[in-house]
């Protein structure tokens, strides 16, 4: 296997110049089947007016519109935590509040822990260090990291 990779790198070190040639010679051969395929295409769709013009001279009119939005709220972010966790299913609704402890009150274990934090993750659209999970062990502490995290101040 050693002397076959030895044997193909040899060949390329040779002759790099015709593959340099090569590869030059496809990709311009493919850049101009692109644009005479654009500009079919294009004068199958532009008014007569653009027509006229080159590929490089005609600019799409495309406006861009960017959408701010606020921060959530506390009470949001403590509302969408709750939900998460009492939709695992091995949490009961009446043992879960802010302040339940995953492990001591609410009876997970260490796997399903992470699988509480997995699901925050998706929730909140970001991940959370193994270092900092470890950390996360009742409702609470996973609302102020995540308020923390994001800026939420109230």
């Amino acid at each position: 296997m050693a002397s076959l990779v030895h044997s193909v790198r040899g060949l390329v070190c040779r002759n790099s110049q015709l593959f340099r040639s090569l590869a030059i010679r496809t990709v311009s051969s493919s850049s101009s089947t692109i644009l005479s395929q654009q500009k079919s295409c294009n004068q199958r769709i532009l008014p007569q007016s653009q027509q006229l013009l080159s590929n490089f001279e005609y600019a799409p009119q495309c406006w861009s519109q960017r959408g701010y939005s606020s921060k959530p709220k506390l009470a949001e972010v403590r509302d969408r935590v709750l939900k998460v966790v009492a939709a695992y299913d091995k949490v009961t609704a009446d043992k879960l509040s802010l302040e339940s402890h995953f492990i001591n009150d609410l009876g997970l274990d260490s796997l399903d822990h992470v699988e509480v934090i997995m699901a925050m993750e998706d929730e909140f659209g970001f991940e959370i260090p193994d270092g900092d999970a470890e950390k996360l062990f009742k409702p609470a502490d996973i609302v102020q990291y995540i308020a923390d995290k994001e800026d939420i101040y109230e």
